[in-house]
């Protein structure tokens, strides 16, 4: 378990920062798309990327063929970020009108894992994204293997915001005759799965699994 560093204290709102890594978990267990970021010739670039935590490790995968992943593979510093969008906060003023969000920072280094650790990190980012899928899907063939660089970064310097309540209005906004007549509060967004849908290549008689029709957000 890591501690605040001064690379990651939340200065801006400090009360809105967590340090219970049981928080973070909860955050990155429930995110799908994260963003890495790497310095290319001076420019920062960042990356979205599917992920996974694996106990005190975040996974990721992308093309051998990607400079960016080769230069994440040989040791480059990066900062990883989850973000999850929970609701706008619709304030009377502008200023004070914000969002809902939890959302995560790591920063350390990525290496690459290959071999059965490997197979059981690209497991495990399948199972996240789609739970119940490994065991039905063709896993990746020699080839395809060949063509993935599966990367792990350690859970060790982090930071984590969590923001939620009502607006937080000035006072005189609130009593002002005008502006106090002006509707404030909270609306919640949330993300869900449709209905599934069949691909044109896929015949009628295969019904879609129970799992897949488990999937909840």
């Amino acid at each position: 378990m890591s501690e605040t560093t001064e690379r990651t204290r939340i200065r801006r709102l400090p009360e809105k920062a967590s340090t219970d890594r049981d928080d973070l978990d909860r955050v990155l267990d429930a995110g799908l798309v994260a963003h890495v970021t790497v310095m290319n010739h001076d420019v920062p670039l960042a990356i979205p990327v599917a992920y996974a935590r694996r106990g005190d490790e975040v996974l990721f995968h992308g093309s051998t063929g990607s400079r960016l992943f080769r230069t994440l593979s040989e040791g480059a510093p990066t900062c990883l970020t989850v973000t999850l969008l929970d609701g706008l906060v619709v304030a009377r003023s502008a200023f004070e009108s914000s969002m809902h969000y939890r959302s995560a920072m790591l920063l350390g280094t990525a290496s690459r894992i290959s071999g059965d650790d490997e197979l059981d990190a690209l497991r495990t980012i399948t199972e996240h994204l789609l739970p119940g899928r490994w065991q039905e899907c063709r896993q990746p063939n020699p080839k395809e293997r060949a063509a993935t660089m599966t990367l792990s970064l350690p859970i060790e310097e982090w930071s984590l915001k969590l923001s939620d309540g009502d607006p937080d209005d000035e006072p005189a906004d609130v009593t002002d005759e005008t502006y106090g007549r002006i509707w404030a509060g909270v609306v919640p967004l949330r993300e869900e799965f449709g209905a599934p849908r069949r691909s044109a290549d896929c015949p009628d008689d295969i019904s879609v699994p129970e799992y897949v029709r488990a999937w909840r957000r």
